[in-house]
């Protein structure tokens, strides 16, 4: 089934639309049916076949569809070729697809507000780790589930699980929710297609996981729909919370729409028991309209159809239409509902700048939190966590384990410091946790390895951060010094005085201040030799003992009057500067060690002990 308009008299009454549009989407599905369009039967090849007759037979200037992206990539190769516009109706539409296929536009509003929302939303709860379930191998999730970590990161939140679903899986889905059952406080934000989804809520509703502290969130592809279920389907979705994007019902022409919309799907679809057109039928007739209009403008003033579809603006069914980059702007408002009994309420609206409000009106109160919105679920942890203390503690001070007796029942009561600490940890906590404590009879070690085996979740108590526990658990920054010390002899660090007029510079240094020495020594000679030729001329082992001697006296003295060169006498000048400064600094530090005793533990570390076996 195609749609085809040419030349005949449309809504408004004006008949000089003059083209032909062709539309294709998979009829067996609830979009499909909403939009009244060519079917595709969901398979991306029978798309790109229907697209190739609408051009090649029916002539078509621009094709609306399809509402999946493995559709829309094949279709969108076969318009770009033949220079046909595409407007898919897809949730989103990569960055690079537009670079590849200039003639596709995405008719859907961008989907990064709705992220935005999905993240106040979350935000509202204060957690920090949230978990998304999207549908593989599709490039439109990718688009979502990058706008959604970018959206999350903005209110302090982030993607701690991120699991893939293949389409067209099902009898896998409990494998892959086990995946994130062992979550503590769990979140999960649901982006799939709408059967996909379907059976994933049937899934998590025999594994126990709809309710008891879990919060589902839906995106717009699947929540825009829940209004199409029937009671038994809505009954494995209890607690959901949905975003959908938002239809302003008042205007003029949207109550015309609405009755035709429901005498034709009546018709066509009788098995159907909810005849309400949703947002996708808003978003089909409002791509209808931007082609019709485009069509007008094109042959009235001329131009291409792509470039007049891509200035459009104007505001359709399902809110204002601008394209930005061949991107349909993101739309500002959407209602957020909640699952709740044979089926679902609307319990307020979200609005980009403004925040969370039951009504939309001039008097409408708005709130940053959706709990203002009235009760919806609240994520708590589902699982008591088992916290470990040591019953043989050695600091009773930290933890303290007193066992009381009664009538064969034996009781347990923790007190001491740590146990107060944890206690108030938790207290301040964004969320609800719910904990026991459990006394363990054993060694420090042997309790740590229980975190390990998973049987218990924490330990509170007195337990030191050693080397060796870190191999299986992780450890809190320590918040108390224990007071340990180890008292052992010392020794002296200066060992033997008769080599420590020595000790004041290091080695390097004594080799350095030697080259420095005879460097300088050398340079006086080099320039006096020509004004003393008796003493600094002659043979080599004369020359060579009278410029160390010349070196090594200018260490003490400036020998100004023997010097008979301007730059002989500069070069002494700042040699004569940096011997003073060699000289004090050894001349203090050679004090020091003469009159302050240094000393060094003979043994450093426990370690060390055990290794001499020592006692």
């Amino acid at each position: 089934m195609y749609v085809i308009i040419h030349g005949n008299t449309v809504a408004d009454g004006s008949s000089d639309v003059k083209g032909i549009i062709g539309a294709i989407l998979d009829n067996s599905s609830r979009i499909g049916q909403e939009h009244h369009i060519r079917n595709s039967q969901g398979d991306p090849l029978l798309a790109a076949i229907a697209a190739r007759d609408l051009i090649d037979n029916q002539k078509v200037q621009a094709i609306i569809g399809s509402q999946t992206w493995a559709e829309t990539s094949l279709v969108a190769e076969i318009c770009t070729q033949k220079s046909i516009p595409l407007l898919s109706l897809a949730d989103a539409t990569p960055e690079w697809a537009m670079k590849k296929w200039p003639f596709l536009l995405q008719s859907s509003p961008t989907q990064i507000m709705q992220m935005k929302a999905i993240a106040e939303i979350v935000k509202s709860w204060k957690l920090y780790n949230v978990s998304m379930i999207y549908e593989d191998g599709d490039s439109s999730s990718t688009e979502v589930l990058s706008q959604l970590s970018g959206a999350l990161t903005e209110v302090g939140t982030e993607l701690s699980n991120v699991l893939a679903i293949p389409p067209l899986v099902s009898s896998s889905l409990s494998q892959q929710l086990e995946k994130l059952r062992d979550g503590q406080c769990r979140i999960f934000i649901v982006h799939l297609s709408f059967p996909l989804a379907l059976n994933l809520f049937e899934a998590a509703k025999i594994m126990n996981m709809m309710g008891g502290g879990n919060v589902w969130i839906t995106t717009g592809t699947f929540t825009s729909l829940v209004h199409s279920l029937n009671a038994s389907t809505i009954s494995n979705m209890q607690g959901v919370i949905g975003v959908k994007s938002y239809i302003p019902k008042l205007l003029p022409h949207y109550a015309d729409f609405y009755h035709r919309f429901r005498k034709l799907f009546c018709s066509e679809n009788f098995e159907e028991f909810n005849y309400e057109p949703g947002i996708f039928a808003a978003q089909a007739y409002d791509a209808a309209w931007i082609v019709v209009h485009a069509m007008r403008e094109s042959n009235q003033k001329g131009g291409l159809l792509l470039d007049k579809i891509s200035l459009s603006n104007f505001t359709g069914l399902s809110g204002k239409i601008q394209f930005i980059e061949h991107k349909r702007a993101p739309a500002h408002t959407f209602k957020i509902i909640n699952v709740i009994g044979r089926s679902y309420r609307e319990i307020g609206f979200w609005s980009n700048g403004h925040g969370f409000s039951k009504l939309l009106d001039q008097n409408a109160s708005y709130s940053s939190s959706v709990k203002e919105l009235g009760k919806v679920v609240n994520p708590t942890c589902s699982i008591r966590l088992r916290i470990g203390v040591p019953s043989m503690s050695n600091f009773k001070q930290y933890a303290n384990v007193i066992q009381y007796h009664s009538e064969n029942v034996t009781s347990f009561k923790f007190k001491g410091f740590s146990i107060d600490l944890f206690d108030e940890t938790i207290k301040n906590l964004p969320y609800h946790l719910e904990y026991d404590y459990f006394a363990f009879n054993g060694t420090y070690d042997e309790l740590v390895k229980q975190v390990y085996w998973k049987k218990y979740d924490a330990v509170v108590g007195d337990v030191s951060v050693v080397s060796s526990r870190y191999e299986y658990v992780s450890f809190t920054q320590p918040y108390t010094d224990m007071g340990l010390m180890m008292i052992v002899p010392v020794k002296s660090k200066t060992g033997n005085r008769t080599w420590l007029f020595m000790k004041p510079f290091t080695e390097l240094m004594w080799v350095l201040i030697l080259v420095i020495i005879v460097y300088n020594g050398f340079v006086v000679w080099i320039i006096e030799r020509n004004h003393r030729p008796d003493e600094l001329k002659g043979p080599i082992l004369h020359q060579t003992t009278t410029m160390l001697w010349l070196a090594f006296c200018s260490l003490f003295s400036l020998n100004g009057d023997r010097l008979h060169s301007n730059l002989s006498r500069v070069a002494m000048v700042v040699w004569l500067f940096v011997a003073l400064i060699i000289t004090q600094t050894y001349t203090a530090s050679l004090a020091s060690k003469l009159i302050v005793e240094q000393f060094e533990p003979t043994v450093d570390s426990i370690q060390k002990l055990k290794n001499n076996n020592a006692m």
